[in-house]
């Protein structure tokens, strides 16, 4: 045989994440090349990727059976070469990505087949902003280097099919044809040696069934593939159609965020704040209209904005809501989805509360409130921790779900509380500011508009994000002798330097870079502790 003709293994890299599966997904491949009569050799490679856990397992595969050899066996590698992979697998697309970066993969010869779902990376957590991983650029990536390429969502085919993301990688590698051998041979490695396969491997079987049809079929999986580079998705059933009378209200580039806020915030509390929402995004439109008459600027993005980050705010986050969203429906059909729980088998579900202060005090009425902040404080001062209130609530018994009932159901209480007020006045001194801003200079407008994203989480962060957004809004946003394009610059450059650093030093050093005064320094109470006596 010419020996620049001789065939050569097939070699594939396998990424998966910690608990994935990895081990068992190789240990199949080996299983069902065996059973095909094909020698195959596997290694892997233990490692922490940017999520501790990450593994890699290199597989090679001799495409000529070991019957044709003439008792020869074939040499295996044992670790993966940049740019002689057949095919790059892996269950997450920032590790496609990553190993891509590695020059694992070659745009004439590598098969790429991943996920689209994410994990997102402690990096990612991290940034108080969206720190999220551009999908967009991650899938050009992929489209660039690689011969072609296969995108699924394998997490939502693993819980369709209530198994793990190993036996679906399995149904895609099947599906794609790389390998040499047929569907019954993968089959036959998850079965087992057993007759009738058990529970396990009846999912297994299924995942790995949903995964081959849409590696499969080149058609669907083209309009698949397009649908995911498209930066817009569409959606799998007709949204609800937008009330008339506020369709009639609000210009048509409105309506899609306006529809989403207006039912999250009458889902919040009820109808009469949802209309307190739209009047209040009715008073951005105005004045965004008097700037730019005919949205030549801006197509109304001022107003689209403040509807996507006026709901978020209106709909903040307490203790009744918390309770709401552990005591619904689909919250329940979710958990049990999650571990994979039968009809009929018994799930206890235990939710842990810590609720303090600040979330009693919310509820109450503004003087019972100051009077019961101030004891806390006052106990804080005296260096005791601040009070709090440890809850283990199971919410599959009947006590524990009329208690989140119960508590889900205060949402009178909501509009007498102390917080409900200080919500309502800071929102109202944004609004002023993003009505005034609008009215100067579109841009001044919109820029404060955008300010809304600096209101997330709860508890510091929340607090930490809203004294950011009103100290912008009051010494840059009206900031003396300054144009409004240089205001709606000083804002744009303090909001992404708000975004980029949690602890604030990059935000006071752009409001001092544009004459602002930094941030006032919040006391913090020291607290003393006693030192334990040695037992030495």
């Amino acid at each position: 045989m010419n020996e620049a003709k001789a065939p050569r293994p097939i070699t594939l890299l396998l990424c998966a994440l910690g608990g994935e599966g990895g081990g068992v997904l190789t240990e199949w491949l080996i299983e069902a090349a065996r059973h095909a009569g094909y020698a195959a050799q596997s290694t892997s490679i233990p490692g922490v990727a940017q999520r501790t856990g990450a593994t890699t397992y290199y597989v090679e595969v001799f495409p000529v059976p070991l019957a044709c050899l003439g008792g020869r066996r074939p040499v295996f590698g044992l670790a993966p070469a940049a740019g002689t992979l057949d095919a790059l697998v892996s269950s997450e697309l920032l590790e496609t990505v990553r190993q891509i970066g590695h020059g694992m993969a070659s745009a004439e010869r590598t098969c790429v087949i991943t996920s689209t779902g994410r994990a997102l990376t402690t990096a990612e957590r991290m940034v108080p902003g969206d720190g999220r991983a551009d999908a967009a650029r991650l899938l050009e990536v992929v489209r660039r280097f690689s011969r072609e390429h296969h995108l699924l969502d394998m997490g939502a085919l693993a819980r369709a099919g209530g198994t793990v993301i190993s036996s679906v990688m399995l149904g895609a590698i099947a599906g794609s044809g790389l390998l040499p051998f047929g569907r019954d041979s993968f089959e036959a490695a998850i079965r087992g040696p057993a007759a009738t396969p058990g529970a396990a491997a009846a999912a297994s079987l299924r995942g790995f069934a949903a995964a081959f049809e849409a590696v499969r079929a080149p058609h669907a999986q083209a309009a698949y593939v397009q649908q995911l580079l498209s930066p817009a998705l569409p959606a799998d059933a007709a949204p609800p159609a937008l009330d008339a009378a506020l369709a009639q209200r609000f210009p048509p580039a409105v309506h899609e965020l306006l529809r989403l806020g207006h039912e999250r915030v009458r889902d919040y509390q009820d109808e009469a704040y949802a209309r307190l929402y739209a009047d209040r995004l009715a008073r951005v439109l105005q004045a965004e209209q008097a700037a730019d008459p005919g949205a030549q600027q801006g197509g109304h993005a001022t107003t689209r904005e403040m509807a996507r980050w006026l709901a978020l705010w209106m709909a903040f986050d307490d203790i009744v809501r918390v309770a709401a969203l552990k005591a619904s429906a689909s919250r329940a059909g979710r958990v049990r989805a999650e571990v994979k729980a039968g009809a009929d088998d018994l799930l206890r579900v235990y939710d842990h509360f810590k609720p303090g202060v600040p979330e009693f005090a919310a509820l109450l009425p503004p003087a019972l409130a100051r009077r019961l902040t101030a004891w806390d404080q006052a106990r804080q001062r005296r260096g005791r921790r601040p009070w709090a209130l440890p809850l283990k609530v199971g919410s599959h018994s009947v006590l524990g779900m009329a208690a989140l009932r119960t508590l889900a159901s205060l949402k009178g209480l909501r509009r007498r509380g102390s917080r409900f007020a200080e919500e309502q006045t800071l929102i109202e001194q944004w609004l002023g500011a993003v009505e005034a801003g609008a009215r100067e200079d579109w841009t001044l407008g919109h820029e404060l508009a955008l300010c809304g994203r600096l209101i997330k989480g709860y508890g510091s962060t929340n607090e930490r994000g809203k004294a950011n957004l009103l100290h912008i809004t009051e010494h840059l946003a009206r900031h003396p002798g300054r144009t409004p394009q240089e205001r709606a610059a000083a804002v744009a450059a303090a909001r992404t330097a708000a975004l980029a650093d949690e602890a604030g030093t990059a935000l006071d050093a752009a409001l001092r870079q544009h004459g602002a005064p930094p941030r006032p320094v919040r006391e913090q109470p020291i607290r003393w502790m006693r030192r334990p006596a040695s037992t030495t």
